[in-house]
């Protein structure tokens, strides 16, 4: 069985994965997986880039910048394995087809979490209860599990991958320490040349996501008391620390205050661009500041596919792009919308083939 649209988007590829059972996987549908996953983890980056950048001084030590900062950097991580588990299998890594590239707003690819809408915007308690749902686990601690979630794809592939060991081959893999960059333990993209390696993986990728199953630990932090990416996007919507009540042993939303740091207030960013609202169609030059980040973005996606192409060098060009970005979306962030002074441009993510 062949799953159809997988490098569509907006396809339900994952659900139809999800549908096979197991023993009836053949290395096509591991592939077919592996490049879902890829597109899954690259579809988080936009929206979590979006909200850090929007925040007004983007000091490393304020927290919910520090802790969105190091999601960021988490996701990036998670990308580069599992295009590492898909390269050791001798699959080729898709991301600069047309329909392969993220598209906001929209559900996330492949069926997964189906209903959510992920959005561009600024950082606000809405935004982050997104962040909190497309993280979410299959069992949070102390709430009902509900979904057809990210973790439980990942589970899917780590039950499977065991029966296709044998085409590892440890071929065209991309090295980098993030770890080593202060980024915490468990963050460096290695080789899979190994099962063990595509395990354990696997296991940080579900963990820094989700928690465990008995803790809402981040096991692989970059500093002690780190929670994993749901919890701490879940205290940032509620406003309140994860605390465990003594009396109940649960853990509930009501320690101290997490208060929001200033930002630019980005409202969400229309499908397909700001030209797509006529109320606030980008003058000449803004226009250029968006063209700007979406080459520079186009130009990132090409470098990270010649990475795993057998370029792993066009990796530092892909992580200069992601710097640019940063900086445009800034200049970005400090252009008022026509419609609303109070209000100002994000950037769009377009891709440009």
């Amino acid at each position: 069985m062949t799953t159809t649209g997988i490098l569509d988007y907006e396809s339900d590829a994952i659900v139809q994965l999800m549908s096979i059972p197991e023993e009836d996987w053949t290395e096509q549908e591991l592939k077919d997986a592996l490049q879902r996953a890829i597109m899954l983890e690259l579809s988080t980056i936009p929206p979590y880039a979006t909200a850090l950048w929007s925040i007004i001084d983007p000091n490393k030590d304020e927290p919910v910048a520090h802790t969105i900062r190091e999601i960021v950097f988490d996701e990036m991580s998670h990308f580069g394995l599992v295009c590492n588990m898909l390269t050791s299998i001798g699959g080729t890594v898709q991301l600069i087809d047309p329909l392969t590239v993220p598209k906001y707003p929209s559900e996330l690819p492949g069926g997964v979490n189906p209903g959510l809408e992920v959005f561009l915007s600024g950082l606000t308690r809405d935004s982050a209860a997104l962040f909190a749902a497309i993280e979410k686990p299959e069992n949070p601690l102390a709430f009902a599990a509900d979904g057809n979630t990210i973790g439980a794809f990942y589970q899917r592939i780590a039950n499977v991958f065991p029966n296709f060991a044998h085409l590892l081959t440890g071929n065209n893999q991309v090295t980098f320490p993030l770890g080593a960059i202060g980024h915490g333990a468990g963050n460096d993209i290695v080789a899979m040349n190994t099962i063990g390696d595509v395990l354990k993986a696997i296991n940080i990728i579900q963990t820094q996501g989700e928690g465990t199953t008995v803790s809402p630990d981040n096991p692989f932090f970059g500093a002690p008391g780190e929670l994993a990416h749901y919890y701490s996007f879940k205290e940032i919507a509620v406003g309140k620390k994860l605390v465990k009540n003594p009396a109940t042993g649960r853990f509930e939303f009501t320690g101290a205050d997490v208060p929001l740091p200033p930002t630019a207030p980005v409202p969400r960013v229309p499908s397909g661009g700001w030209a797509n609202d006529p109320a606030n169609a980008p003058d000449l030059s803004t226009a250029a500041a968006l063209h700007d980040f979406n080459t520079t973005y186009s130009d990132m996606l090409r470098a990270l596919q010649d990475a795993w192409g057998g370029q792993p060098d066009r990796l530092f060009d892909a992580t200069s792009s992601m710097s640019d970005l940063a900086v445009t979306a800034r200049r970005l962030n400090a252009i008022k919308l026509p419609s609303d002074p109070n209000s100002f441009y994000g950037p769009e993510w377009l891709f440009i083939p």
